[in-house]
C-alpha cells in the first residue's frame, strides 16, 4: 500500500502524456480501446468511479440497449480489434448463447458486463478511483497539469498532458419544480438502489416520459397487485411517444447529416433538437406494447390502482413532514386545469443534462463558451479556445495541437442528436484520433446515406451508390477540414 503524500505535494512520474481523457464511460472506453494499438500516442484515462459503473441504478435485469451490438466500443471503426463485443463474447462463453438468443440488442447489463471485460484488459492505462480536482495549463511547457486525489487513501497524483478529452457525462437532472425536495425521492438513475423501499409505499408515482421512466413503471406494474401499492405516471409529452427508428430515420446518424447540422445557424440547430427528442429520447415499442399487455392481463379481475396522466406538467412539489407524503401540483396543458396528485414514492425519470465540470474552472477562460455550459465546438470535436490563446492552429503535420480540449457528449447543440447515441461513439473517437494525429488511423466515413439533407449545390443527379460523395460537395468538404470553424 502506498504511503499517503502530503496534500500539498502530489506524487508525479514527470511523464507527458499525449493526451489526457478525463471521465471513463463508453465514449471514453472506446477511445481508450482505439487508441491502444497506435504506437505513437500515449493517452491517460482519469475516471473517479472505483471501477466501471453505467447507469448501474438502471440495470434492469431484462432491459435492453437501443442500439445493435455493432455499436460496442470499437467495431464501427475496426471490425477486427480485439476488444469487440463479439470477442468479448467468444472469451467469455457466450457467443453462440448470443447467435441463438437472435436478438440484434444486447442486454443493458451484458454491455455494462462487457465495457468492465475491456476495461480491464487496458491496465494501467484506465485509472479508476482518480477524482481530477482541478486541471492548469502551462504555457512554457504546452500541457495541462491534471490534479487528481485517489477516492480511497486521499493521495494526490499529477498528470501532465498535451490534450484533454472530456468524458464527464451528463449528470441527472432535475426540474426546477422538484429541486431540493426533502425525503427520499429518487432519481432514476438510481432506482434499483431504492426499489425495495419503493415497493413498501403505499403509493408511486414516475415522472418523466422516455425510456427510463417506461422500464421503471413496468417494472413497478409487475408487482402492483402483490405488494399493493397504487402506481402512477405522469408525463408533459402528449403521448407516450416510442423511439423512431426506421431505417432513414437512422440515415440521420450518417456523416453526412452531421455536416448538414453543424452548417446551420445556432437558432436553426437549436429549434431542431428540440424537435428531434423522438430520435433519442423516445420509448423503444416493445416496452411500450409491454406495458399495454401487462395492464390488460393484470386488469382481467377488476380495474388496477394505476393512473397514465399524459399532457401533464409538473407545476410544484411539496412534502409533508407528518405523513411523509409528497404532492404535486400538476396542470393539463390541454385544458389548462390544474390539479394535484399525493404520493408516497416519487421517481423523477427526468433525464440528464450537460454541466461543465468544476475542475476546468482555472481554464475556463481559454475555452470559447456559447453559454455557461456549452463549449463553442467544432465539427472535429475540439472545443475553440479564446483569442489569446496561442496554440489555436494545427501543427505542420496537420495534428491538432498541444493545449487541444475535446468533448465526448457535451456537443448536441453543434453536433445534433446522435451525440448521445451509442452507434455513433466509434464515429466520434476515430475524428478525434485523426485530428490529434493528422491522420486516419481508422476510416472515417464521410458519405454513407442514400438521402440528401441539404439543398443539391448542383444541377447534377447524384450517384447514391458511391461511397464517397463527389469531390468538391459540401459534405466532403466539411468533413475534411481539420480546422473547420465552429459557427
Amino acid at each position: 500500500m502506498s504511503t499517503r503524500a502530503p496534500d500539498h505535494v502530489p506524487t508525479s512520474s514527470g511523464r507527458v502524456h499525449d493526451f489526457a481523457a478525463v471521465g471513463v464511460g463508453p465514449f471514453n472506453l472506446g477511445l481508450a480501446c482505439l487508441s491502444a494499438p497506435i504506437a505513437e500516442l500515449d493517452g491517460i484515462f482519469l475516471d473517479q468511479k472505483p471501477e466501471f459503473d453505467w447507469h448501474s441504478g438502471m440495470l434492469l435485469e431484462d432491459a435492453e440497449l437501443q442500439t445493435p451490438f455493432m455499436s460496442d466500443l470499437v467495431t464501427l471503426a475496426d471490425p477486427t480489434s480485439p476488444f469487440s463485443f463479439l470477442n468479448y463474447l467468444k472469451e467469455t462463453g457466450r457467443l453462440y448463447p448470443f447467435y441463438i438468443r437472435e436478438r440484434f440488442y444486447p442486454l443493458r447489463a451484458e454491455y455494462n458486463d462487457y465495457c468492465r471485460w475491456a476495461a480491464a484488459r487496458l491496465g494501467d492505462t484506465v485509472r479508476f478511483g482518480q477524482r481530477v480536482e482541478r486541471v492548469e495549463y502551462d504555457p512554457e511547457e504546452a500541457v495541462y497539469l491534471l490534479h487528481s486525489a485517489d477516492v480511497v487513501t486521499g493521495e494526490r497524483s499529477l498528470f501532465r498532458a498535451r490534450r484533454l478529452v472530456l468524458g464527464t457525462g451528463t449528470p441527472p437532472y432535475v426540474p426546477a419544480a422538484c429541486r431540493d425536495l426533502p425525503g427520499d425521492a429518487v432519481h432514476s438513475g438510481d432506482y434499483l438502489f431504492a426499489k425495495d423501499a419503493l415497493q413498501g409505499k403505499r403509493s408511486v408515482t414516475v415522472v418523466g416520459s422516455g425510456q427510463s421512466a417506461a422500464e421503471i413503471f413496468h417494472d413497478l406494474l409487475q408487482d402492483v397487485d402483490t405488494h399493493g401499492y397504487e402506481l402512477n405516471w405522469v408525463t408533459r409529452s402528449p403521448r407516450f411517444f416510442p423511439l423512431e427508428y426506421t431505417k432513414l430515420t437512422l440515415e440521420m446518424t450518417s456523416p453526412e447529416y452531421a455536416d448538414h447540422f453543424f452548417a446551420l445557424p445556432g437558432a436553426t440547430r437549436e429549434r431542431l433538437v428540440a424537435s428531434q427528442k423522438n430520435l433519442y429520447k423516445g420509448i423503444d415499442t416493445d416496452v411500450i406494447n409491454a406495458i399495454y399487455d401487462l395492464l390488460y392481463t393484470k386488469s382481467r379481475r377488476g380495474p388496477l390502482p394505476v393512473r397514465l396522466l399524459t399532457n401533464t406538467e409538473v407545476t410544484g412539489a411539496s412534502r409533508d413532514e407528518a405523513t411523509a407524503d409528497y404532492r404535486l401540483e400538476l396542470r393539463n396543458s390541454d385544458q389548462g386545469r390544474d390539479f394535484a396528485l399525493e404520493t408516497h414514492g416519487l421517481v423523477l425519470a427526468t433525464g440528464y443534462r450537460y454541466r461543465a465540470p468544476a475542475f476546468l474552472e482555472s481554464i475556463a477562460d481559454r475555452l470559447a463558451w456559447e453559454d455557461t455550459d456549452r463549449f463553442r465546438v467544432r465539427r472535429d470535436y475540439r472545443v475553440d479556445l479564446t483569442a489569446h490563446a496561442d496554440d489555436t492552429g494545427a501543427d505542420g503535420d496537420g495534428a491538432a495541437p498541444a493545449g487541444a480540449v475535446f468533448v465526448q457528449n457535451a456537443e448536441l447543440h453543434t453536433h445534433g442528436f446522435v451525440s448521445p447515441d451509442l452507434g455513433m461513439g466509434a464515429y466520434r473517437n476515430s475524428y478525434i484520433l485523426r485530428a490529434m494525429l493528422g491522420r486516419e488511423p481508422y476510416a472515417v466515413e464521410r458519405s454513407i446515406a442514400f438521402q440528401e439533407f441539404g439543398a443539391p449545390v448542383d444541377s447534377r443527379p447524384h450517384d447514391v451508390l458511391a461511397p464517397d460523395a463527389p469531390e468538391g460537395t459540401a459534405a466532403t468538404s466539411a468533413d475534411t477540414e481539420l480546422e473547420a470553424t465552429s459557427r
